[in-house]
């Protein structure tokens, strides 16, 4: 059975790619890395993704493939260039970004003729990296819900999944063909956006967990 390390900066992320694992990929064992101080101190570091901050995500994976795991997957998607570095380091083993494997089937999707992807975060530094991911010339539209990651804190799920709701339905509304919820925190919403919109709605642990599985098998 593979050894999956979920490394996560925000404590929300933790429950989704569980229950993801557990109903997707049951067999495989899991360690859970968490350091919720990562994402408090870039929203109030003025270096943002600099060298410290890289150095703590190289500890945090040093730490996970001592204990044997076989792949790492990093569950806040604001920190792109730490992981890069990351798998930089450890080329021999899969290390995914939170939205790596959610932004290949988006942009699959939008090649199939979907139409625009519509990116709804919940942390506003997600928009500063993870537009990126998805390469030039891609109709891309962002919203950030900021009131959703407020609700969550503060324990008001169904405020948190109407909150995203609205603004996936603005995204809709301007011609969206696909949502893509930047948030591991975000895929609890999916049912309700599933249920209202008539566009696919991507999730975040479910493309990975597949991704991972794909990556492993090979």
């Amino acid at each position: 059975m593979p050894r999956i390390a979920l490394i996560h900066a925000l404590s929300h992320s933790v429950a989704p790619i569980n229950n993801a694992m557990t109903e997707l990929w049951p067999q495989a064992l899991r360690m859970n890395l968490l350091d919720d101080s990562l994402s408090a101190d870039l929203a109030a570091s003025a270096g943002g993704l600099d060298a410290v901050m890289t150095q703590r995500f190289m500890d945090l994976a040093d730490y996970a493939v001592g204990t044997g795991a076989q792949a790492l997957l990093f569950t806040c998607s604001a920190f792109g260039p730490c992981i890069d570095a990351v798998a930089r380091k450890h080329a021999h083993l899969p290390v995914l970004k939170p939205n790596e494997a959610m932004v290949q089937e988006a942009l699959r999707l939008a090649g199939d003729g979907a139409g625009p992807i519509g990116l709804v975060a919940s942390f506003a530094p997600t928009l500063q990296s993870m537009p990126q991911e998805f390469g030039a010339g891609i109709a891309l539209q962002t919203r950030l819900v900021a009131s959703a990651l407020t609700a969550l804190n503060a324990g008001e799920l169904e405020a948190h999944d109407h909150a995203v709701l609205v603004a996936a339905q603005a995204l809709v509304g301007q011609g969206c063909g696909v949502i893509a919820l930047a948030q591991f925190s975000m895929a609890r919403a999916a049912p309700l956006l599933r249920a209202q919109l008539p566009v696919p709605v991507l999730t975040t642990p479910g493309s990975a967990i597949a991704l991972l599985k794909r990556r492993l098998a090979h």
